[in-house]
């Protein structure tokens, strides 16, 4: 019986793991077509959201099952809780993904993205997809060192969001209204897709160690100057 219930768990993980790769692949895809303006493979990327929504119900359903019978504890009980939240962050990825496609489709024949701004938008999406992948690797290796190397990646998102907003509010802005929410819609979600794969890593470390991400990072803080300076 504990062979069956420790296997479950395990499964639980695995199940995590596909959804991080499904999502991973799912916003790099998403990325070639909205700058591609690639309306076959944007309606890919909608339709295969359905798997990731499967794949989180199903997730859902056994780690509910397992509560009901086996009444974790302790290491146990925080693998299962923070598995749930853990699929509710990547489902989330995976409707961001799906909206970027979603804008793709949308402007068909016409391209969501200004030329002036198709770097930074591939570059956004191509940090998006490492984010995920990082995330995928620490679910599968549970190193909170490099769990919490995520957030300090996530400062690049951050910076490259920044640029959106400063080409929006130049003066030379030439694309109107309706591209200016397009491209700003697109920043919100790459930067709210790269958030979720943060909010993944930091409840690994919690798994891991019983402690928040932030909490951690507070107490292994290098010191600075000299002892009764």
């Amino acid at each position: 019986m504990r062979d069956a219930y420790h296997e479950e768990l395990d499964s639980i993980g695995d199940g995590l793991v596909e959804m991080a790769r499904l999502v991973g692949s799912a916003i790099g895809r998403a990325t070639t077509a909205i700058l591609d303006s690639d309306l076959k493979l944007a309606e890919s990327v909608i339709e295969a959201d359905q798997k990731v929504d499967e794949l989180q119900h199903d997730l859902e359903a056994r780690a509910i099952a397992l509560l009901a019978r086996q009444q974790p504890v302790a290491t146990d009980l925080r693998i299962v809780v923070t598995s749930l939240r853990m699929s509710a962050d990547l489902e989330r990825s995976g409707d961001l993904a799906q909206h970027v496609a979603k804008l793709a489709r949308l402007r068909f024949p016409a391209r969501a993205v200004p030329q002036d701004l198709h770097a930074t938008i591939l570059e956004m999406g191509q940090l998006a997809q490492r984010l995920m992948a990082k995330a995928a690797e620490v679910i599968i290796t549970k190193d909170v060192d490099l769990a919490l190397q995520l957030e300090q990646d996530d400062d690049e998102m951050d910076q490259l969001h920044r640029t959106l907003f400063q080409h929006l509010i130049d003066e030379r802005w030439k694309h109107g209204i309706e591209t200016a929410v397009d491209v700003t819609l697109l920043g919100r979600y790459y930067e709210r897709y790269a958030d979720h794969a943060v909010a993944v890593a930091k409840r690994v470390v919690y798994l891991v160690t019983g402690e928040h991400a932030d909490e951690l990072q507070q107490d292994i803080q290098p010191v600075t100057g000299v002892e009764g300076a």
